[in-house]
């Protein structure tokens, strides 16, 4: 168990250094223009999610993110009674990333981060961010598990594209992103609503999952009505 809360502190250290190393590297050589700022941003964030995943989920899963750990506990993959524990070694690991990555750039240990993000539109997206991140990891988990790295990699990348809150989906590096005043922050005060806006998209993508995705009782997929073939013939 040691092993499996290290490689989910690591992990996610990892990741919350490198959304705001990567967001403030992009904002200081992109010449004032957010939009190049926020694709180099996505690069590196992604390409960094692609080698994580490789290489930690044979040690803890590498589920970097409170709200799959609870999902994967949800649906049996993961002990209950394990739950706290890889919670907590997540945000601290993603705090400790958050330092690392001011440090880096000669800034101080922790700054409150003062980009406000709130609003309707704000925790729409960051809902949306979470559901479709939790739906692309349960489905794929369980048809194409060697895809895992690069769906959650592209996931991710669209999702900074395609939503207005450039999709956090993850409550441990959205709280990282707090104690960083740089170009990846988010104001201490919309944490909260952030974090209940990615459950209520967690929860409905288990919810979508079940219906529409999951095997149903004689190997069919919901709403099919022939057998799921065996692995390898479909």
């Amino acid at each position: 168990m040691n092993r499996v809360l290290g490689a989910e502190a690591l992990g996610t250290g990892l990741l919350a250094a490198t959304v705001i190393g990567s967001g403030i590297m992009g904002e200081n050589m992109s010449g004032g223009i957010p939009g190049i700022a926020l694709l180099g941003n996505t690069l590196a964030t992604a390409a960094v999610l692609y080698v994580l995943v490789t290489l930690l989920r044979p040690v803890s899963g590498a589920h970097l993110n409170p709200v799959v750990t609870v999902v994967m506990a949800a649906r049996g993959a993961t002990p209950w009674a394990s739950v706290p524990g890889l919670v907590i070694a997540q945000t601290l690991g993603a705090a400790a990333g958050a330092a690392t990555a001011n440090l880096m750039f000669g800034r101080t240990l922790f700054s409150a981060a003062t980009t406000v993000r709130a609003g309707g539109g704000q925790w729409l997206a960051e809902a949306i961010a979470t559901f479709v991140l939790v739906l692309a990891i349960v489905g794929v988990a369980r048809s194409r598990p060697e895809r895992l790295p690069a769906t959650v990699a592209l996931t991710i990348t669209a999702g900074y594209w395609f939503t207005a809150s450039t999709s956090f989906a993850n409550p441990a590096v959205t709280i990282a992103r707090s104690l960083s005043d740089s170009f990846a922050g988010i104001d201490p005060a919309n944490v909260p609503a952030f974090i209940v806006a990615q459950a209520a998209g967690a929860v409905i993508a288990v919810v979508v999952d079940r219906a529409l995705l999951a095997p149903q009782p004689g190997g069919k997929i919901a709403g099919e009505g022939s057998p799921i073939p065996p692995p390898g013939t479909g």
